[in-house]
């Protein structure tokens, strides 16, 4: 990844020094290019791009966040109009927030990619490379958030007496069974092999 020099002026740039946003930059690539999994879209960053610069605002300004709520004020302040548009606005103005000044640092997702392809130097990798590999990262990690949910829930249960007891082991299992031949294959395992090794496709394309 390429740091942030001294001489960047791109608008996300600016921001992220302004706001002491350190972390941002890196956070951005690693979301945009997939590194850690799912790619996030270009629009979906520069929402949590802007909701970090509500949220650094309030911060600089002492504000709790159980007074605004960071997710809330900026979908009100990114409407058009209306009568929460303009609450959000004098609530924000009340705790001490320049309004106008905040939102005219909001950026766009075009201001997102100049920043990453032009300054970070970051470009999406070519289609296929690596691809198999996040797709199991992605699942894998939504297999470990299903089976942390079911404990959660499994432990709550037991402490309200709705449950016999909390001991229960949780297996998560995603496989994959194929059409033709109906092996029965651990989803991972299928993708990183490339399928599940049966001839009857290709048999049946022959014929």
């Amino acid at each position: 990844m390429t740091a942030e020099t001294s001489d960047t002026n791109t608008k996300v740039a600016r921001v992220i020094r302004k706001y002491d946003l350190d972390e941002m930059g890196a956070n951005l690539e690693t979301a945009w290019t997939g590194e850690s999994g799912e790619r996030t879209s270009l629009r979906d960053l520069a929402d949590e791009f802007n909701e970090a610069v509500l949220e650094a605002a309030l911060r600089e300004a002492n504000v709790s966040s159980v007074s605004v709520n960071v997710s809330s004020a900026y979908d009100a302040l990114r409407g058009e109009s209306g009568s929460s548009k303009t609450r959000t606005r004098r609530h924000l103005e009340r705790e001490g927030i320049d309004v106008d000044e905040l939102t005219g640092d909001f950026v766009t997702h075009q201001a997102i990619h100049t920043y990453l392809t032009k300054e970070r130097e970051a470009s999406l990798p070519a289609a296929g490379d690596g691809m198999a590999e996040r797709k199991v990262e992605t699942i894998e990690k939504l297999v470990g958030r299903l089976s942390a949910v079911a404990e959660s829930a499994i432990s709550s249960l037991a402490s309200a007496d709705e449950l016999d007891t909390d001991g229960y082991d949780v297996l998560v299992d995603v496989r994959a069974v194929c059409p033709h031949c109906g092996a029965d294959v651990p989803i991972g395992e299928l993708i990183r092999r490339g399928g599940c090794g049966c001839t009857a496709k290709s048999e049946a394309a022959e014929e």
